[in-house]
């Protein structure tokens, strides 16, 4: 097995304890909203309307693409968004981590908003048990060309040269960047790399959890990795697909569930 020296150094994972009022907590991950896909941003409008959950978490890639928090200072879709999150977030606690997509979402988004940005990896304690939720990315390590790129662009030098571009050319870079994304899903010989199972056991063994729960890969499933540890896979969104995919998983005292919005 090839692991990459993050996955392999002693990872650091905070803690995000629930305060006893906590009943249920809902995770969803890779809506990748974006203006010319009206229908999935719908239906996370109304699910943030309507959710009885006492808190959200959002596992990465709730934006297809994310060019910095400048982008809400003129009116359009990141501001129209902006607003549906901070109505949400002044009804229940919104907590955000970082996706391949959106990595570049900060502080002046989250204090605009009123969420929290977790780190990732970051422990869930909720009703005396131990959730480790992670967007899922860095354990795929035979994506070996993405982590090179995924170390290089989460770099604060990185990150600042980027962020000191115009608008409008980070946005044209990121419409250049999501065509050759798109590109390489069409090629057959494309590598689709899913998490290592001996990474997460690690993980999980050194969080001293008992169930990982990620996004990114767009492959929902439960998969037991053996001595009572887990595997938890959150289903992107996509309303106008056949069939349409929405779904949460809810944690609660009994466990988690499954819960399709379409």
């Amino acid at each position: 097995m090839t692991v990459s020296p993050a996955a392999a150094a002693t990872t650091v994972f905070k803690e995000l304890v629930a305060p006893p009022a906590w009943r249920t907590v809902d995770l969803i991950s890779d809506l990748h909203l974006q203006a010319g896909e009206p229908a999935t941003f719908e239906a996370w409008q109304g699910y943030l309307q309507t959710t009885p959950a006492d808190a959200l978490i959002i596992l990465g890639d709730l934006f297809e693409v994310w060019v910095g928090d400048d982008s809400l200072d003129s009116a359009g879709f990141e501001a129209q968004c902006a607003e549906l999150l901070c109505r949400a977030a002044q009804r229940l606690p919104v907590f955000f981590m970082h996706g391949n997509r959106d990595f570049l979402v900060g502080p002046a988004f989250a204090a605009r908003c009123g969420f929290t940005l977790l780190d990732d990896p970051t422990v869930l304690v909720l009703h005396g048990q131990r959730w480790l939720l992670s967007h899922g990315d860095i354990l795929c390590l035979e994506d070996t060309e993405y982590l090179k790129f995924r170390a290089q662009v989460r770099t604060p030098e990185w990150q600042a040269a980027f962020l000191a571009r115009p608008l409008e050319e980070r946005r044209a870079l990121a419409r250049s960047m999501r065509v050759q994304s798109e590109d390489r899903k069409r090629n057959p010989s494309a590598i689709w790399a899913d998490v290592d199972t001996a990474a997460a056991r690690n993980w999980l063994q050194q969080a001293n959890a008992h169930t990982l729960v990620h996004g990114h890969t767009h492959r929902p499933a439960d998969h037991d990795l053996g001595d009572g540890l887990h595997r938890v896979v959150l289903s992107d969104w996509d309303v106008a697909a056949h069939p349409p995919r929405a779904q949460l998983l809810c944690l609660s005292a009994a466990g988690a569930q499954r819960v399709d919005l379409r």
